[in-house]
């Protein structure tokens, strides 16, 4: 009974156990590569909303993590330095791209929408590297310059780190309480069979469009507090050929699994981080790692680790009968 008690406070918890984790992690990885980990994680968590849940991939992700990015520094530059108008810009610049995209792009499934995304993705970079290049610093970028608003003072990096993270968990929190409602089943009933979805009388369409807003809202909020803690903004952060580290990352970690999110983006970045230092072409290993991880962990690595505790658990209970 103890022990059932306790996984239920365990649960509701689990993303103030997330905040822990990370706080653990400074004295290892440090605190500014760690509000880094922070940042991707959040990035693939949205990513996740699309891939995991509804069933969509995207090779263009990209776009809206780099659009927030460059709504949150030209905010800062030409109307307000304040932290919070210019972090809720950028979250509404992500969720306007997706509402404007959204009536296109949710219309398609499998390649078509992986391969729209990246065309879009592709036209948005061309547009900040060329185009607008007087507005977005083309290939020099553009500072991100913020004014502090009580303790919080962007030239510290333990206020970045603790605004990424806070942000974290209440994305986590959200998106957890999205999935597990009836909205979340929808998701995953619209990934299993959205025909059976559209006989039962559900405007699929409109569920897949909110996801997707959703969806690039987060990531723009990602890309927002990537700027604000680089303290500028370049084109590779709307790089379509930077798409393949999100994917990576969900694979890793679980697709449909919001644990899977931020193990994957830990995962992925402390690949990405160690071994490039040590070794020129990483690349290759970070495949062999994702091969391993197809052909043995299927599901990816948090799935498997909660097949495992189950299966733990269940082994003790029995052997608590038979004793």
């Amino acid at each position: 009974m103890a022990r059932v008690f306790l996984n239920n406070i365990l649960r509701k918890i689990d993303f103030l156990l997330i905040g822990l984790v990370f706080i653990l992690l400074i004295p290892i990885v440090g605190l500014h590569r760690l509000t880094d980990f922070i940042i991707f994680c959040l990035f693939v968590l949205s990513y996740d909303l699309l891939y995991g849940y509804m069933g969509r991939l995207s090779f263009g992700h990209m776009l809206y993590f780099g659009t927030g990015a460059y709504a949150a520094a030209l905010f800062a530059q030409y109307v307000s330095p304040h932290p919070l108008l210019v972090l809720l810009f950028a979250l509404a610049a992500g969720a306007a791209i997706g509402f404007c995209l959204g009536p296109i792009v949710v219309r398609t499934t499998g390649s078509c929408f992986a391969l729209i995304n990246m065309a879009f993705n592709q036209v948005g970079y061309f547009l900040a590297l060329t185009a607008f290049a007087r507005y977005t610093g083309g290939e020099d970028g553009l500072p991100v310059t913020l004014s502090s608003l009580g303790p919080f003072n962007p030239a510290r990096p333990q206020s970045v780190f603790v605004l990424a993270l806070f942000l974290l968990i209440a994305c986590f929190w959200l998106v957890k309480r999205l999935t597990g409602s009836t909205f979340g089943s929808l998701l995953r009933g619209i990934k299993e069979n959205e025909t059976r979805m559209r006989f039962l009388g559900y405007n699929t369409f409109n569920y897949k469009w909110l996801a997707f807003c959703l969806s690039t809202a987060l990531a723009g909020l990602a890309g927002a507090v990537g700027a604000i803690n680089f303290g500028y903004v370049t084109t590779s952060l709307i790089d379509p050929q930077r798409n393949i580290e999100v994917i990576f990352a969900a694979l890793m970690g679980g697709p449909g699994t919001l644990y899977g999110a931020v193990l994957g983006g830990i995962l992925f970045m402390t690949v990405s981080n160690y071994l490039a230092a040590y070794i020129t072409r990483w690349e290759m290993f970070l495949g062999l790692a994702l091969l391993i991880l197809v052909f043995r962990f299927p599901r990816g690595l948090a799935p498997y680790l909660a097949d495992l505790r189950r299966r733990r658990v269940a082994t003790a209970k029995a052997s608590g009968r038979m004793g």
